[in-house]
């Protein structure tokens, strides 16, 4: 009964987030990226099965108050990722050190192959081919814009400053499905970081708490990136895809490159100057995701964390 409870309650408050975007206010847009906690909390802190009521029960929600189209937006790009998620981070096997939980490295790799298929299942709604594809991306942006700019239709679309419209309309086309994917997918994440955090302090929380700064992504992760990248350069629908995954397999990298930093600085006087800087620079600046996600690249292959020492003894304080 409490499982059911739960499930009821985390579907209700992740639909309401959800449907609070169709506000349009800044503060919607937060509450927004909210939607999958309530559905990793309850799987965090209770079971799965609460985490699946919960996204049966907002997507149902939503399909009867806002229509269907919603619910299997709901479905596509939270629900379904997120309950996938806390279903991978509850698996557990036992060996001769008892209990073997499912390691954070591989869900977030599986994080970023979910992000991808979310925008992969997003392409019909624009168009049927590459080409009809961005220009439907065309036409929703070039809509923005002349809200933005109170151009009224039947007017060219122009900036005050004489930058080419189409120009950037083009650019957006290809660049926003990588970089939208990408800020789902840590979306993702930091959602169950902090369900995880929750569930921790509120000692609810059902598996034991991983040492984070030992993140290490499957080592058929560079194959997965190289093939991705490879197929990124096809003039298709798979093509599109496969830059979406570039980005995404980067992004995870860079969350790699984040616990190389972590656990190569630990013992260090500095290391609180160390990781406020980066943490700072990443927040203010972004680019420096690169840096992070090279440095990630570098210890898959030279292994930076073994050398600089034996992992920390005490994983709560990661």
């Amino acid at each position: 009964m409490q499982t059911i409870l739960v499930g009821l309650g985390a579907g209700i408050a992740s639909a309401l987030l959800f449907i609070s975007l169709a506000s349009g206010s800044g503060l919607a847009l937060a509450l927004f990226y909210f939607a999958p906690l309530p559905i990793m909390l309850a799987g965090l802190g209770w079971n799965h099965f609460a985490a699946l009521l919960a996204t049966l029960t907002a997507a149902g929600g939503l399909g009867i108050g806002a229509g269907f189209w919603f619910a299997i937006a709901y479905l596509a790009g939270i629900g379904v990722p997120a309950y996938t998620l806390i279903y991978l981070a509850m698996l557990a096997r036992s060996n001769a050190n008892g209990m073997e939980w499912f390691p954070p490295g591989r869900i977030v790799t599986a994080a970023a192959v979910l992000a991808t298929i979310a925008m992969a299942l997003t392409v019909p709604v624009f168009g049927t081919d590459i080409d009809s594809y961005r220009e439907g991306i065309k036409e929703i942006f070039g809509r923005v814009l002349r809200a933005q700019l109170a151009i009224p239709d039947g007017k060219p679309l122009e900036f005050p400053n004489g930058a080419n419209v189409n120009r950037t309309l083009e650019v957006l086309t290809y660049v926003m499905p990588p970089l939208a994917s990408a800020v789902s997918m840590v979306t993702l994440l930091a959602n169950m970081y902090l369900a995880g955090r929750i569930a921790r302090a509120s000692g609810r929380l059902s598996r034991p708490w991983p040492d984070l700064s030992q993140t290490a992504l499957p080592f058929s992760t560079p194959l997965l990136l190289l093939a991705a990248f490879a197929v990124s350069f096809l003039h298709s629908i798979a093509g599109l895809a496969g830059g979406v995954l570039t980005a995404c397999l980067l992004m995870a990298y860079a969350i790699a490159g984040l616990a190389v930093l972590h656990a190569i600085t630990r013992g260090n006087a500095f290391r609180g100057l160390i990781l406020g800087a980066a943490w700072t620079l990443l927040i203010v600046l972004g680019w420096p995701v690169v840096l992070l996600a090279l440095l990630g690249l570098a210890d898959g292959l030279l292994n930076l964390r073994g050398r600089s020492g034996p992992p920390n003894s005490h994983p709560s304080q990661t």
